[in-house]
This record gives structure tokens, C-alpha cells and sequence, in this order.
């Protein structure tokens, strides 16, 4: 009797296992990651957005380690994710921090994304073209919480009360990584190549933690682009995870972002020209909001020099640093009053502004045809270079030289 109090004792505390403290850390990160993994790859990238196609042995392993390890089911998940790009930083967005805030989404991202679950009519819209065989509808949703369950029970067979800590952290990992920091941060903080529609910023250039997920402006921007890293100074790891698959013949890669290319200066904008502004519509409005934030700079500056510093000419310049490269409907109307007062104070500011407009009519308007499109770029580009406003000048040279 007495041993076998010891052994219970013993198993109560260590499991099976007696796995030292840095084996229990290696494990933990290890199941955290591939979970990450599961999440980018098959969740977001293949299912929800359809960038690449995966084959039946990672698809259905993907599909088993979700169930097991966080509960979730694929037809829900997407289609929540859908509605977020459908509904992005409106009243309908299930978890936008612009719209319930960032403590709300921060703190309870996980209920958000609970009470979104049980719309039907989201479920219906936006969770097409998702996992419907024997094994979906008769185990990974009919009963999603047994994963978590047995997970449990092989947590603490192998690690004892550990186990329990472990799973633990495997319950709460995907609802602080996804619900709470990509859904959340990822909306709020952070650096943006493109000037997407949304708020959307990238937290991070390296995406290791998060699989990649941390590049969330990019991936806003070209939401169906398999990779979500652009630049050369960025990383993504579930990029790096589907170029394995893609070289064992276990995924398709369907799509990744335009790049844009500058070549030499076309004597004059053509058709391809547009083709290639609306496709890469996004990077080369982030360039103009860079013109727009040094003009204001410059004008910054410039009323420092006067000793005009601190005035409310100043305070407006700072709010249109800060504003003016969103367009109109994005900008909040509690500071529209001083943003128009330093446009009107700056004809530079004021012809920028004016022309992003134009500029951005380009692919807004869908009532007129190609052949107007290309005459409309041209007669841009033509007023841009005789502005007298060399920010627009240059930005105008650039779009003509712009290649696929």
C-alpha cells in the first residue's frame, strides 16, 4: 500500500514522464508553435483566404492538432475572419479595436470571437467552401470540446501537475496571440508599408512568434497573397513553412503580392502604366503619404523659425501629419475643422491633398472606361509635373516609370 501511495504521489507530480524543468519549457513551446503554425497556414491562408491549396496529409493533420489543441472549428473560424475583412473597422467587425476598443479586443477577444460563433447568419455568409466530410461533421465540430479534453488527460499522464500548467497555457495561447494581439495590436500599434483602407499595421518585420501573422498590414492589403512579408528587411516563418510543404508536393502556393517595379521614365503614362498603379495602388499611396507628412514638416518647420511653434497653426499641422494621408471617410470628424484650417493655410498642402483625390478616382470609379482611365492619368500626371509643388512633380515621375 505504501508504495503504491508513493507512486501516486510521485505520478501526481511528475507523470510518466519526470521530465526536467527545460523539457517541460522545450514541450510547451514546442505544441504553442506548431498550434501558431496550424493557425497561419491551414486556417488563414488556406482556408479563409484560399491563397495556397494543401494536400490531404497536412490538411488533415492541421485539421486534427486544431481540434485537439485549441477546440476550434475550421467553418467558424473562417468565417468570423471573413466578416472581419468584409466589415473592417465598421459597427459589423467582430473584434475591431477602432470600433470596441483596444481593451475590449485586448482583454476579450476570445468572448468576441464566442458570441460572433453563434451567428448563424454568419456562419451561412462567410463559411463557404470549408470541411464538411464524415470526421468534421462527426467529431471536430459535433464535439469540439473532447480535443481539449483528451489533451488534458495526456498532459498530466506525461507531465503530471505540470500537465496541468501546460495545458493551461495551450488554452490560453491562441486567445492572447490571435484574438487578443493580432486582432488587437495589429489594428492599433505598429508600422504600415501600404496605405490600406483600414488601420491595419504590421507589429513586427520579423514574423516568428506569431508565424508570421505579425505582418498584419501586408496581409490586409493583399489578403490573399500565400506570403505575408514584402520588404527585404521582413520575415515570415509560416511563409518559410509553406515553401517545405510546396517542395514535399504537399502544398500549392495560388497567389503572393505584386511587386512593383521602377524601370525608366515613360515619356507618357499608357494603358499598362495604370494597370500597374491599380495594382499596386496601395504601396504608392503609402509613398504619397510620405510626401504628404514631410510637406507638413516642412510647414512644421517653418513656423518654428517664426516662432510660431505651440500655435494653433502648429497644433493643425500636427493633426494633418498625422491625418491627411487617409482618405476622407477615414479620418475622424471631431478633427476635420483644423485639418481643413491647415490646408487652407498651405497651398502645397492644399494642391497634395486635392490631387491624392484624383489620384485615387483612378480605381473608385468603375462607370467610365479604360481609355478615359489612361487619359485621366495622363492629364494627372501633366498638372502634377506643372504644379510647382516638387513632391507632386517627383511622385508623378515615379508613377511613370513604374513597372509589373
Amino acid at each position: 500500500m505504501n508504495d503504491l501511495l508513493v507512486w501516486a504521489a510521485d505520478f501526481a507530480a511528475n507523470g510518466l514522464l519526470h521530465a526536467s524543468g527545460w523539457q517541460l519549457l522545450a514541450y510547451t513551446l514546442v505544441v504553442t508553435h506548431i498550434t501558431i503554425a496550424a493557425v497561419t497556414i491551414f486556417l488563414h491562408r488556406a482556408q479563409a483566404h484560399r491563397a495556397l491549396d494543401l494536400g490531404p496529409i497536412p490538411s488533415h493533420f492541421f485539421r486534427f492538432w486544431l481540434w485537439l489543441t485549441t477546440g476550434m472549428v475550421t467553418k467558424e473560424w473562417v468565417a468570423i475572419h471573413r466578416k472581419h475583412h468584409a466589415k473592417c473597422e465598421t459597427p459589423d467587425d467582430p473584434h475591431s479595436p477602432i470600433t470596441r476598443g483596444i481593451d475590449t479586443v485586448l482583454l476579450r477577444g476570445a468572448e468576441l470571437y464566442r458570441s460572433e460563433a453563434k451567428v448563424s447568419e454568419t456562419l451561412s455568409k462567410y463559411g463557404h467552401n470549408t470541411p464538411n466530410d464524415w470526421i468534421e461533421r462527426q467529431l471536430y465540430t459535433r464535439h469540439s470540446a473532447l480535443g481539449v479534453s483528451l489533451l488534458l488527460i495526456a498532459n498530466v499522464a506525461m507531465f503530471g501537475g505540470w500537465g496541468l500548467t501546460i495545458w493551461a497555457v495551450q488554452m490560453l495561447w491562441i486567445p492572447i496571440w490571435a484574438a487578443g494581439v493580432i486582432n488587437g495590436i495589429g489594428h492599433y500599434w505598429g508600422y504600415r508599408n501600404f496605405e490600406a483602407p483600414d488601420a491595419s499595421t504590421n507589429i513586427s518585420p520579423w514574423g516568428l512568434l506569431i508565424g508570421g501573422e505579425e505582418l498584419h498590414n501586408n496581409h490586409h492589403t493583399y489578403a490573399t497573397s500565400a506570403k505575408f512579408s514584402v520588404k527585404p528587411y521582413e520575415f515570415d516563418l509560416g511563409w518559410a513553412y509553406i515553401r517545405v510543404l510546396q517542395s514535399l508536393g504537399w502544398a500549392k502556393v495560388r497567389k503572393v503580392a505584386p511587386q512593383l517595379v521602377l524601370g525608366s521614365v515613360k515619356a507618357e503614362a499608357d494603358r499598362r502604366t495604370l494597370e500597374v498603379i491599380i495594382a499596386n495602388r496601395y504601396e504608392l499611396m503609402a509613398e504619397y503619404a510620405k510626401e504628404l507628412r514631410r510637406t507638413c514638416a516642412t510647414e512644421l518647420a517653418r513656423l518654428k523659425a517664426e516662432g510660431a511653434a505651440k500655435s494653433a497653426a502648429w497644433t493643425n499641422l500636427r493633426l494633418a501629419e498625422r491625418w491627411l494621408h487617409r482618405d476622407a471617410d477615414r479620418i475622424p470628424g471631431n478633427v476635420r475643422e483644423q485639418l481643413d484650417a491647415a490646408i487652407a493655410g498651405s497651398p502645397a498642402l492644399q494642391k497634395l491633398v486635392t490631387m491624392r483625390e484624383e489620384l485615387r478616382q483612378l480605381w473608385t470609379r468603375t462607370n467610365v472606361s479604360g481609355e478615359q482611365l489612361v487619359a485621366d492619368l495622363q492629364d494627372w500626371c501633366r498638372r502634377a509635373e506643372a504644379s510647382g509643388v516638387a513632391a507632386l512633380r517627383d511622385f508623378s515621375v515615379q508613377l511613370r516609370s513604374a513597372r509589373a
